[in-house]
């Protein structure tokens, strides 16, 4: 059975699952079975927006109408020695991102401040590559302690791969408050999408994280050609992992790695999967992550009834939905950025437009050495070694952040 294959009404004598009363029977502490978790996935999708409306009760009994944002700053693109295949920075990738080393410490914190302005309450710091030495874990901390010394109400969630011992309690003393590290897929597939760590390797880490004291943000990328069973394998994984964050990625194949091509996904399929994991983690944070434009498309905001958190702007190597359409997003569907509560998230947006409008416009010559890329709407920008985002100085819609980031590299088109 393929998560592709648009459901049916079930077959005569075969019974279908109650969303509101499985609902209910989580609110009182149930814990799903596999069984009620495959009959999630394979609800019609005829019935698939009573199912949403069914996570629905459970993400607002834990989290009101409250969405958490959050934003990444990408320390360090491309240059990876692993052979992940989904993944447009592995080992032989021929994807056109843009490659580049660390960020300096200044550049990675302005660039995570024009997150916080859109209402990040979390700031992710991610870097490529299997895991850091111990001096790129000093490099990190250094950011991290900085930028929790000037926006110290924010969350600092740290991704830099496989650690070593020691290394996660370094991060918990600079002030990091979460690990990332996701275990991506099931461990009966794993070794179909990557040879070079195992399953175990990334469950180690996180287990290395919670015990340091930091959070743990462990979630999947679905559409990699698994099946219900498998993907049912991956979040029960989670729930008893204990991920406090749970971000959910849809496979976006990219062109130069050896997942292209592969389209797995409906937006009604991806419904039943953040419904799943709802059902399955009630109460821990539910992220709509890489992907959601692309294979969501018109049913975003309608995934925010099961997931209660976002990621703003663009992604690693992608670029993302418009900033202040996200938050547009938000507000259309009825729900609050957390931590702005008292402030509607098109307000929100519309400050950050007019600061994009306020912003003094860039010399010619710096625009002509700009790329063009469509990232939050914006069109071409200028390039600018820790540039505001791409187009914030061109007086157009905001953009947060831009590929390449602290480089003199324009964004990608």
């Amino acid at each position: 059975m393929n998560l592709n294959i648009a459901n049916t009404a079930p077959a005569p004598g075969e019974s279908r699952l109650d969303p509101g009363q499985l609902a209910e029977k989580i609110l009182a502490g149930h814990r799903i079975t596999e069984s009620e978790a495959l009959g999630i996935l394979a609800t019609p999708d005829s019935a698939t927006m009573p199912l949403i409306c069914a996570a629905g009760i459970l993400r607002r009994q834990h989290f009101g109408n409250t969405v958490k944002v959050n934003y990444l700053v990408n320390l360090k693109s491309g240059l990876c020695p692993e052979d992940c295949t989904y993944c447009s920075q592995r080992l032989g990738s021929t994807a056109e991102i843009l490659k580049y080393t660390w960020l300096k410490p200044d550049e990675a914190v302005a660039q995570a401040g024009f997150g916080i302005a859109g209402g990040a309450s979390r700031v992710c710091m991610v870097a490529s590559g299997k895991g850091p030495t111990d001096r790129d874990v000093d490099r990190v901390a250094t950011m991290v302690e900085q930028l929790k010394d000037e926006h110290p109400q924010v969350e600092v969630c740290a991704c830099l791969g496989i650690l070593k011992d020691g290394q996660a309690a370094r991060l918990k003393d600079a002030g990091a408050d979460a690990y990332n590290h996701n275990l991506n897929t099931s461990e009966s597939l794993y070794p179909e999408i990557c040879t070079s760590h195992s399953y175990q390797d990334r469950v180690k880490t996180v287990e290395q994280a919670q015990s340091a004291g930091l959070s743990s943000c462990s979630g999947l990328i679905v559409g990699l050609g698994e099946t219900p069973e498998q993907l049912v394998e991956a979040i029960f994984a989670l729930r008893d992992l204990g991920s406090e964050s749970i971000p959910v990625n849809f496979l976006m194949p990219f062109d130069g790695t050896p997942m292209q091509g592969t389209w797995l996904l409906t937006p009604m399929a991806c419904l039943r999967i953040l419904a799943l994991v709802r059902m399955a983690c009630p109460d821990k944070e539910l992220r709509i992550a890489g992907g959601r434009e692309m294979h969501l498309r018109s049913l975003q905001s309608t995934a925010l009834e099961a997931a209660n958190s976002i990621f703003l702007g663009d992604y690693l190597t992608s670029e993302g939905q418009g900033a202040a359409k996200d938050l547009q997003m938000i507000a259309d569907a009825g729900f609050v950025v957390l931590g702005q509560e008292s402030s509607s998230p098109s307000e929100v947006a519309r400050r950050l437009q007019d600061a994009a409008h306020a912003a003094p416009p860039a010399p010619a010559e710096e625009e002509r050495a700009g790329g063009c890329g469509s990232g939050c709407g914006t069109g071409c920008a200028p390039a600018q070694s820790g540039a505001a985002g791409c187009g914030a100085a061109a007086g157009r819609e905001p953009v947060l952040r831009r590929r390449g980031a602290g480089t003199m590299e324009g964004p990608n088109a």
